[in-house]
């Protein structure tokens, strides 16, 4: 399971602080009874993608849940960490006046396990996971070998030949994906930001 983050109005910095604990509440929530590992990405920023023009830059990261054992495919639990991850926006003051404007906090809920799922509200995986450079560059910088779940998530420019012997091909990494994708960038790369106090990664 993996969350992403994401703000550019306000204090960003202020913002993503106060949220995390409250994020490893849900994932800790969600993970129970069975343990598991909550790795944080290193903060980026990063350019606006999208939406009306004269945005302030983004922050952003991604929260990782590594279940010691694989999480159910589960849509109804997905669908209750969604409600509480739009009520963590609301709480912190986000609005949705345009489409892919500007936003106090902005969480995605990026994949649940092997779970597929397409509702009116929520697609899973995140069927643009792929193509954000804001989600692939904290996602690499965690672990570049980790490889998305979801066939629709291996674009044509890393699709690779045949499947081998042994299985199919599981897809590229996100650090293949995200080296794939830096060069056809239209804005400025991820700008992976040092650790802060709140913030060591």
């Amino acid at each position: 399971m993996a969350i992403a983050l994401g703000a550019n109005l306000g204090d960003p910095l202020a913002t993503l602080l106060a949220v995390r604990p409250l994020l490893v509440g849900l994932a800790q929530r969600c993970l129970d009874p069975a343990p598991g590992r909550l790795c944080w990405s290193p903060l980026f920023r990063t350019e606006p993608v999208g939406g009306p023009p004269g945005q302030p830059p983004y922050l952003n990261a991604v929260l990782l849940v590594e279940p010691a054992v694989p999480l159910a495919p589960n849509p109804a639990a997905a669908l209750a960490l969604l409600a509480d991850l739009l009520a963590l926006e609301r709480r912190f003051g986000r609005r949705r006046l345009e489409h892919w404007g500007p936003r106090t906090l902005d969480l995605d809920l990026l994949w649940w396990g092997s779970l597929q799922l397409q509702t009116p509200t929520l697609t899973l995986p995140h069927p643009r996971l792929a193509q954000r450079s804001f989600v692939l560059a904290p996602l690499a910088a965690m672990d570049p070998a980790l490889v998305l779940p979801g066939p629709a998530l291996v674009p044509d420019s890393t699709a690779s030949a045949p499947a081998p012997p042994h299985g199919p091909d599981p897809g590229p990494s996100c650090g293949a994906l995200l080296a794939a994708l830096l060069p056809r960038l239209p804005e400025a790369p991820p700008l992976r930001l040092p650790g802060c106090p709140g913030w060591p990664e």
